[in-house]
């Protein structure tokens, strides 16, 4: 291979995509246009097709079919913009040679320590090499990882054209983060039969579910007076908006939930007596769970709105994506062909739902079956971001082995 998947991902983690939810358009930060960039020179270099950067800030490409044999279009998609949550700017990865199961130092002078007792799973990869933040960042293996993994396994068929396979589609996609990455996906240009997205967790990971998803933004509406005279007339849009999530279950937060348990995330929390705002995401696999979460929210600002006055309280509650597995279960070829390519190669699949949301749940709404398969990457969002090489080169020949299989079929 002419650039190592190691090689690409730290160039990429580099470049800083971070997106921004307040913003309004697509993308929601112009700095995500400097990777697609990038981007489409490489593709360009390689001799692709159809090599195409929009105003939105997609990017999509085609590697031509060397085969006369009639083989699905498959696409692989990954996304540019790494998380809000965390700064994206001086990504630093740094390279822990031949891990040893012991505390990684990630930033002495802040005593920032990537512990395997905080972080257990750190122990599978005793004796494989990893890259780290360094404690001010996140790493952006979230989902870097997936666009060095795809352009590298591209990289591989472009060099070595006796490899046959069929018409293979590859996009690059912005503001996946904040819940719009297939807002302004083009899938008819796009033009695959289905697609698989390289994006996020550790080796073996294949999820063909995920969470229904909601946002509700809320607004209340206070009134302040000096606290001297202030009974029987201050309203204190804070303690309000206390009350508020005081009413929602504790047992259904993000920190009491795991496998198929949704939640309620209070996402952020901004206040002053005379106005106050918060954010929550809604989470649930099962959609009459989620819908059950939906209309629990909204009783909860009907009451306090009869108890506080008209209006007192405004929200706005939108559905955001919904559980791929209605769309992709007719064509469940597509997961049982991934699942078979990591058998092939020695890797212990690990079929899950996704606690989270990702591209290929909107893309299968619009027409576009498309599961996810592991990109290797642990604790995305944050400084304890990481992610084992061997499991990214891993992940590039998962790519080759589905296009191989489909071309024997």
């Amino acid at each position: 291979m002419i650039s190592t998947v190691y090689d690409r991902f730290v160039r990429y983690a580099k470049i800083d995509t971070q997106s921004n939810p307040d913003a309004e358009g697509c993308p929601s930060t112009k700095k995500q246009l400097h990777l697609a960039k990038e981007l489409v020179k490489e593709l360009n270099s390689f001799g692709l097709k159809d090599v195409s950067l929009d105003e939105n800030g997609y990017v999509m490409a085609t590697l031509p079919s060397n085969t006369d044999k009639k083989i699905p279009k498959i696409g692989f998609i990954a996304h540019m913009d790494t998380a809000p949550d965390m700064s994206g700017e001086g990504v630093e990865p740094q390279l822990v040679k031949k891990y040893n199961g012991k505390d990684i130092i990630l930033n002495k002078e802040k005593n920032i320590i990537l512990s395997p007792n905080d972080f257990p799973e750190l122990l599978k990869y005793v004796g494989q090499d990893l890259y780290t933040t360094n404690g001010t960042t996140l790493l952006g293996a979230d989902d870097k990882a997936g666009i060095a993994e795809i352009m590298t396994a591209i990289e591989h068929l472009v060099e070595h054209p006796e490899i046959k396979h069929g018409e293979i589609k590859i996009g690059f996609t912005p503001d996946e983060e904040i819940g719009r990455g297939a807002d302004l996906f083009d899938v008819k240009k796009f033009g695959a039969d289905f697609a698989y997205t390289l994006d996020g967790g550790e080796i073996g990971e294949l999820e063909y579910e995920n969470f229904n998803a909601s946002m509700a933004k809320i607004t209340i509406n206070g009134r302040n007076v000096h606290p001297g005279t202030a009974k029987n007339q201050m309203i204190n849009s804070i303690m309000i908006g206390m009350e508020l999530n005081s009413m929602l279950p504790v047992n259904e937060r993000p920190e009491h939930t795991e496998n198929y348990e949704g939640f309620f995330m209070l996402m952020s929390f901004k206040g002053t007596v005379e106005e106050t705002s918060l954010m929550y995401i809604i989470r649930d696999h099962d959609m009459a769970k989620f819908k059950k979460k939906n209309e629990l929210i909204k009783n909860v600002v009907d009451f306090l709105n009869n108890k506080y006055g008209k209006n007192t309280i405004v929200m706005d509650l939108k559905d955001q994506y919904y559980n791929m597995k209605e769309k992709v279960e007719p064509v469940k070829h597509i997961v049982d062909t991934a699942e078979q390519a990591m058998l092939e190669l020695g890797i212990k699949p690990k079929i899950q739902a996704i606690r989270g949301g990702t591209d290929g749940s909107r893309l299968s709404y619009m027409g576009l079956p498309t599961p996810n398969i592991f990109a290797g990457g642990h604790n995305f969002h944050g400084k304890y971001e990481y992610i084992p090489l061997q499991s990214m080169q891993k992940a590039v020949d998962v790519i080759l082995k589905v296009i191989e299989l489909y071309t024997k079929k």
